[in-house]
């Protein structure tokens, strides 16, 4: 069936739906909209095709080296711990030398919120990519609706405008890569 789908640039409707349910952030005031995690419930089977083309899009990346071989994100048997621990050797050593060392840590604030797909449709044409991989991430990106679940309560649906879907594989890969 995925095969079907992603030969015939085939991307059932009911799949750009998403429905958000706010999670209050513990230890938080809940009277306060801005201390809610938005939590987006999507298809199943979107989710399941969403990770093999992720697989592929990882296999396009690595096998052409587009990917920095310094970033551990997306790439098999690497994970956070690797930057943690060369982290800790960019501190032990001036530590020892009784030097100095700086360190800046930054948070892009709504990353999935202003991600311009198009940017990142244009970025995947730039890598050479070709064919039914960027079709389906265009796609993907448009046409995105969601609605908000609180409590009993379900507001109308609303066209995604901006950015990439949060919680999907894809969406936190391509606000990591292309961003």
């Amino acid at each position: 069936m995925f095969n079907y789908y992603f030969i015939n640039d085939i991307f059932p409707p009911s799949w750009h739906q998403a429905n958000i349910v706010p999670i209050p952030e513990p230890y938080k005031d809940d009277t306060n909209p801005n201390n809610y995690r938005p939590i987006a419930l999507t298809s199943c089977c979107c989710k399941i095709f969403e990770r093999i083309v992720n697989q592929r899009l990882n296999w396009y990346l690595e096998i052409n080296v587009i990917i920095n071989p310094t970033q551990s994100g997306f790439h098999n048997q690497r994970s956070t711990t690797d930057h943690l621990v060369r982290l800790e050797s960019f501190i032990r050593e001036p530590f020892i030398r009784k030097q100095h060392a700086v360190v800046v840590f930054f948070d892009l604030e709504k990353a999935y919120d202003t991600t311009w797909k198009y940017g990142i449709l244009q970025d995947l044409k730039d890598i050479g990519l070709s064919g039914h991989l960027p079709t389906f991430l265009k796609i993907f990106l448009n046409n995105r609706a969601f609605r908000v679940t609180l409590g009993d309560v379900t507001s109308d649906c609303f066209n995604q405008e901006a950015g990439v879907p949060q919680g999907s594989v894809l969406s936190s890969f391509s606000t990591t890569l292309f961003v």
